[in-house]
């Protein structure tokens, strides 16, 4: 008989010793009390340029109104034929998922889809790397999201040795051609960066430690993760070095409050492309604070 797959909330987890805005610190993801210096810093980590969240109300208002852009620029999609291709790409728990869940929340989910591939099977790992990605693109009158994409071999492949050093310089040697034929295609492509604090990381992988709801969104692989966040950062920074072109950008946007990210994304997509009836007052100026674009934002 087989044994069933354990509950990632049943797991234990061994405490890390690892570096943190300069300071060595042991992480005990078990514990459910968060450490003091994790809740401190989990909004300000990184440089993050607020000092508070987004108010709620705030945010839901300013949400309903971009949500309502949405669609309009949905339908217009729908009459025309344009294709979208927004790719999300993010350290874990960065809120790739949850950012994706408000863009689509009120579109048509038969034209509006999410594509969050698991690991290649036999048969993909034997094609040409960027085969069953293009499999899910768009087809007129389409949006579609990419919650991870072929960014998993400029950054997490690379970190924990699923790919060799030869295919992680091919991949970034090849991808800004390949990117081209997108755009050249006639297709909206966008990418997103979403950037948080270290101390973030920390909070959101605790919180979902110790949630009923969320536990299962936490892994090993989290786990191995932590330990790794400089090397992780070292491949950040290269492949948005190499990556980032004229035609096919890297949005990069500040998000340890996802209230904020969630808005400049949905806003940088509406404000990049010219559909019928678009409202610009609803849709409101981005925040220069929150959204910028390729590796130089992130310093």
């Amino acid at each position: 008989m087989n044994k069933p797959l354990e509950n990632s909330s049943d797991a234990k987890n061994e405490p890390v010793t690892i570096k943190v805005s300069g300071k060595k610190r042991t992480f005990d993801i078990d514990d459910p009390k968060l450490p003091d210096w994790v809740k401190d810093s989990k909004l300000s980590a990184g440089g993050f340029p607020y000092k508070d969240e987004l108010d709620n109300d705030d945010y839901e208002k300013q949400l309903e109104r971009l949500q309502i852009e949405l669609v309009k620029l949905q339908g217009w999609m729908q009459q025309g034929g344009a294709r979208v291709l927004a790719l999300f790409e993010g350290r874990d728990a960065a809120g790739k998922g949850g950012t994706i869940s408000r863009i689509r929340a009120y579109m048509n989910p038969r034209t509006a889809r999410n594509v969050a591939l698991p690991k290649p099977s036999e048969t993909e790992r034997g094609q040409w790397y960027f085969q069953r990605y293009v499999a899910h693109f768009p087809t007129a009158g389409e949006f579609v999201t990419f919650d991870r994409s072929w960014y998993n071999r400029g950054g997490v492949e690379p970190v924990m040795g699923f790919c060799t050093p030869v295919q992680h310089e091919q991949f970034l040697d090849e991808t800004p051609d390949f990117e081209r034929a997108i755009v050249n295609d006639g297709i909206h492509f966008f990418k997103f960066w979403l950037n948080i604090g270290q101390e973030t990381q920390l909070e959101r992988f605790h919180d979902r430690r110790h949630s009923k709801l969320k536990h299962w969104k936490f892994s090993p692989m989290d786990v191995a993760g932590i330990k790794k966040w400089d090397d992780y950062t070292r491949m950040r920074d290269l492949m948005l070095e190499r990556t980032h072109s004229a035609h096919a950008p890297w949005t990069v946007v500040r998000a340890n409050d996802k209230r904020r990210a969630r808005l400049a994304v949905i806003r940088r997509i509406l404000l990049a492309i010219a559909y019928d009836g678009r409202d610009l007052d609803a849709i409101g100026p981005e925040d220069q604070l929150i959204i910028g674009s390729g590796p130089g934002f992130l310093s």
